[in-house]
């Protein structure tokens, strides 16, 4: 299964929700906001929200500085 992350092309062995994927890839969820498909997705909906074929993701990291 193929999604876009962040404008690179990602390869899924199958779908799964969007918290998987950020665990699975080492990413903090409490650290992100992430757009799927242009849509702002809240924070509380990340482990009910399914990546499926052809999907595009945003993901914006904080940067905390001063």
């Amino acid at each position: 299964m193929n999604i876009t992350v962040n404008g690179e092309s990602r390869e899924l062995d199958s779908p799964c929700t969007l918290l998987e994927y950020l665990q699975s890839q080492g990413i903090d969820p409490d650290a992100v906001v992430a757009e799927l498909d242009l849509v702002i997705i809240p924070r509380e909906n990340f482990g009910s929200v399914r990546l499926v074929q052809g999907v595009s993701l945003e993901i914006l990291h904080f940067v905390g500085g001063g």
